[in-house]
This record gives structure tokens, sequence and C-alpha cells, in this order.
């Protein structure tokens, strides 16, 4: 594993265990390098958190390609997004990626490239475009509640026979 992704996984960790994404000085120190070494893979905090969030993008392209060989993509995406072992790092990602100042167009791009790839998968899935976006904001909104720590909504489980039934019936 190269330097810079160990510091990546450290800071995902560390933002997972603590609920936002540390100082520099405190990733440098975790991950067991020096700042200049840090600072040499990432310029600033923003470049750090914009490289966790495309490690993330890649990693969800990752689980759902694979997901899409097995034919589960909608399931995997669901479950995904509604994991709480990960709603510490979404936490912490999405109170520095509000600031529209550390939004790059890049990291923009990057992301409404994933959503499109995302939703076509879920539209080859399902045989409908639309069910496909409903299910991509199905999954957003499943995030959001994972976020805020409101699990009174129905079970992955319960909302995928709810989606079968509709696509059988």
């Amino acid at each position: 594993m190269s330097n810079r992704e160990h510091i990546l996984q450290t800071a995902r960790r560390f933002a997972i265990e603590t609920g936002s994404v540390p100082s520099m000085d405190a990733i440098a120190h975790q991950a067991g390098v020096s700042k200049g070494g840090l600072m040499h893979h990432f310029k600033s905090r923003a470049a750090l958190v914009e490289g966790i969030a495309v490690q993330a993008i890649q990693d969800m392209d990752q689980e759902l390609t694979a997901a899409a060989g097995r034919g589960n993509v909608v399931e995997t995406w669901l479950r995904l997004s509604s994991a709480r072992d990960e709603a510490a790092l979404y936490r912490a990602m999405l109170i520095l990626l509000t600031d529209r100042t550390s939004m790059t167009d890049t990291l923009m791009q990057q992301a409404a490239g994933a959503t499109e790839r995302w939703e076509q998968l879920f539209a080859f899935e399902t045989g409908d475009p639309v069910v496909a976006s409903v299910i991509r904001l199905l999954g957003d909104g499943m995030l959001l509640n994972s976020i805020t720590d409101d699990y009174s909504a129905p079970s992955v489980d319960v909302i995928l026979q709810w989606l079968d039934r509709r696509s059988t019936g």
C-alpha cells in the first residue's frame, strides 16, 4: 500500500471513530508520517477530504459493479446507504463537503458521474430508468437517516420486499 493510500485509510478510520475529520497534525501522527509527508500528498485538509470522498466513490463503484455481476445491485445500494458503521464517516464528510469552497469542480464532476453510473446499473437491473432514479433517491434518504441516527424507517429487507412486489405486480 502506498503512503497516500495509508494516509487515506487512516483518515477514514479516524473519521469513523471520531465522527469528524481530524486535524492534519492528528492524521499525520495516527498514520505515522511527518506532517511534511502528509502535506506532500494532501496540501490542505480540504484536499484530504476530497481524497476520502474520491476513495469512497471508487469503493462504491467497485461494490456496485460486483453486485451487478451477482444481480443484486439495488439491494447492495440500499444496504450500503443505510450502513451504520459508515455513518460517522458520512457525517464527517457531510459537514466539510457542504462548504462549497472545499468542493472542487473535479469532485463535483466525479460525484455526478458516479451517480449517473449507479443509476444506469439500477436501470439495467430493474429495466426502468424512473425506478432507477427512485431507488437512488431512496438510498440517498436512507443515507441521511443513517447520518442523523434515525433508524425509524422500515428495514432494508422490508423495502426490498416492497420493491419486489411492485416489480412483479
